[in-house]
């Protein structure tokens, strides 16, 4: 994808993602938003896969499942889903690593425990 499609698609995501919150409202479990947003994109005909695993590589070695994607849209866009009170620092570091274990440029992290969602909204790129 380009860096238009890729922003494009990001607009198409915050979309989903606010019809989302609309619908269900902050206080939820990750696990409710995670299915409700992919029912909400593949609605939109986005493609996506969920719990994606992402193999750890060290030193030329594979090491095994590092961790999960919770949202994998079009095999280049990382979403990472949150329902916590505040986004600590650490969850941006954390996507950032995956998109770098992922080799991948864009990322969303999503909390969606906020009264408006725009503000549990972040992007994050890795060398876009």
């Amino acid at each position: 994808m380009t860096k238009e499609e890729l922003n494009q698609m990001g607009g198409i995501i915050l979309d989903a993602s606010i019809a989302v919150h609309r619908e269900l409202g902050p206080g939820l479990l990750e696990s409710a938003y995670e299915l409700a947003l992919a029912k909400e994109l593949r609605l939109r005909d986005i493609l996506i896969r969920t719990q994606v695993p992402v193999e750890l590589i060290y030193k030329g070695a594979a090491l095994g499942k590092a961790y999960v994607m919770d949202i994998l849209v079009k095999e280049e866009i990382i979403i990472e889903i949150k329902s916590v009170d505040v986004i600590n620092p650490i969850f941006e570091s954390q996507l950032i690593t995956y998109l770098k274990l992922a080799d991948k440029k864009l990322g969303y992290l999503i909390n969606f425990n906020v009264p408006l969602l725009k503000d549990g909204f972040r992007r994050l790129v890795y060398r876009f």
